[in-house]
């Protein structure tokens, strides 16, 4: 005889996302209340002030940068990238799990997205922000950036195609511009539905304005599905394509530790590895926060877990694969690159990220831990600082002790470093608060759909 079942078990047989008595109607009431009748409770507002504190302090870092130049960060000669570089290609990671979860999982025809997918790209929108400013600081001279791009000037002189620098420019501006797109046009039904069931005048017209005259006939909804399928094509090829062309801001360059044909696989799964993490640190506090555990079920959450253990794996490979031929190649700086990152003055870097990256994720082999939320949440914050982490070693340790020991030198990040990198965490959440309260974080209309699919919702 089986034994008792327990809560956990009893929300895995559910259906994905339509819980028993939720109808096509109180979908539509549990989604829209949120930013329609949900007053501003003292959490949401407590937590956007301090949010909000933390942009403040971007904003002065970012102007006594200006001022003061790039001297007053940790920068120097031979480590000329710092943390700009590193929180860089850390955003643009974690920007990826958006697109991937709409794009690709959409074109998979994987229903389990619905219930993630609108806060995901909402996500993807303000990482890809917050990673825009650090190649821009880093300029030195910011207020220059437009000489990054292919415009006609009297000199005729166009940019360097061949720097990487140009080719990130290209990547990140296409990339964000497919991205909003792709988000405001999957918004268009549910903002003509808050159009709809809003009270305030000025609210039914800044929604109507956004709606751009939704009404939901045949025609629209034909039109829509074009658009939304073929923006999902366009943004498929962008999640491979994007952090590979950042990833080539490293391997095109002839330092030890850089210089290598594996970044681009090896950064792309380490974007996804990072971006499901951070995905399921926003889900958790936000299912509990607002009772959505009836649309973020255990079932997303397991899921995104074993998203993170395959491509935690490939991480792990790639870990591996660099350390086994810096020594297979038999070139020595290779080999004294590994052994510094291991055994160097930044080795606790090192085995701090393979401990957040590849050893305390082997957790979620267990079903049990793939199935507490409290655990889930921990690993997926580990995962994130792990990641940076990478990306630290990455960056730093190629950097300090390349060819010449004459030319070696260490990088100690200065306070005005983490000022900017805890501002743009604050950028980031702030947007994220501003987002759930004027917007649906989970689409209503595809809750609908599914909703008219379930034996639940008859």
């Amino acid at each position: 005889m089986d034994g008792p079942i327990t809560p956990q078990a009893a929300e895995r047989r559910r259906p994905p996302v339509i819980q028993p008595g939720q109808t096509y109607a109180t979908v539509t009431d549990k989604i829209s209340s949120i930013v329609l009748v949900r007053p501003t409770t003292p959490g949401w507002l407590a937590g956007f002030l301090v949010s909000f504190a933390l942009v403040m302090l971007l904003f002065y870092a970012i102007a006594y940068l200006l001022v003061a130049g790039v001297g007053i960060w940790g920068v120097n000669i031979p480590v000329g990238w710092g943390f700009a570089i590193v929180n860089f290609v850390w955003w643009i990671g974690i920007g990826h799990a958006g697109t991937l979860i709409s794009a690709i999982l959409l074109l998979l025809n994987q229903q389990w997205r619905t219930s993630i997918n609108r806060f995901a790209e909402a996500m993807t929108l303000f990482a890809v922000a917050c990673a825009g400013l650090f190649p821009l600081l880093h300029l030195g001279r910011p207020w220059f950036f437009y000489w990054l791009l292919p415009y006609p000037n009297a000199m005729g002189v166009w940019p360097q195609f061949r720097s990487p620098l140009v080719w990130d420019v290209f990547a990140v501006t296409t990339y964000f511009t497919v991205s909003l797109i792709f988000w405001f046009v999957g918004l268009i039904p549910d903002l003509a539905t808050l159009r709809d069931r809003a009270k305030k005048r000025s609210s039914r017209i800044l929604y109507g304005i956004l709606a751009m005259g939704w009404r939901g006939s045949a025609l629209h909804w034909h039109r829509y599905q074009t658009a939304y399928l073929l923006l999902a094509g366009l943004a498929t090829p962008l999640v491979v394509s994007v952090h590979t062309v950042v990833s080539f801001d490293f391997a095109v360059g002839i330092l030890p530790g850089w210089h290598s044909t594996i970044f681009p696989p090896y950064f792309v799964a380490g974007a996804i590895y990072s971006g499901f993490a951070m995905v399921l640190t926003l889900a958790i506090p936000l299912r509990a926060v607002y009772g959505l555990e009836g649309f973020i079920t255990m079932r997303h959450l397991e899921n995104m877990a074993k998203v993170m253990l395959a491509t935690g794996w490939i991480v792990a490979y790639g870990y591996v694969m660099e350390n086994f031929m810096a020594w297979y190649s038999g070139n020595t700086y290779e080999g004294f690159t590994a052994w510094n990152r291991i055994a160097g003055p930044y080795g606790p870097a090192y085995w701090a990220l393979i401990l957040c990256n590849v050893l305390l994720p082997q957790l979620l082999w267990l079903k049990r831990v793939r199935t507490s939320v409290p655990a889930l949440f921990v690993l997926a914050l580990v995962i994130n600082v792990g990641m940076w982490l990478e990306r630290f070693v990455i960056v730093i340790t190629s950097l300090h002790r390349d060819f010449l020991p004459s030319s070696w030198g260490m990088y100690s990040p200065t306070r005005w470093d983490w000022a900017t990198l805890f501002g743009s965490i604050g950028l980031f959440v702030a947007l994220l608060f501003l987002f759930i309260r004027f917007l649906p974080m989970i689409s209503i209309f595809e809750m609908r759909e599914l909703v008219s699919e379930s034996p639940a919702g008859d």
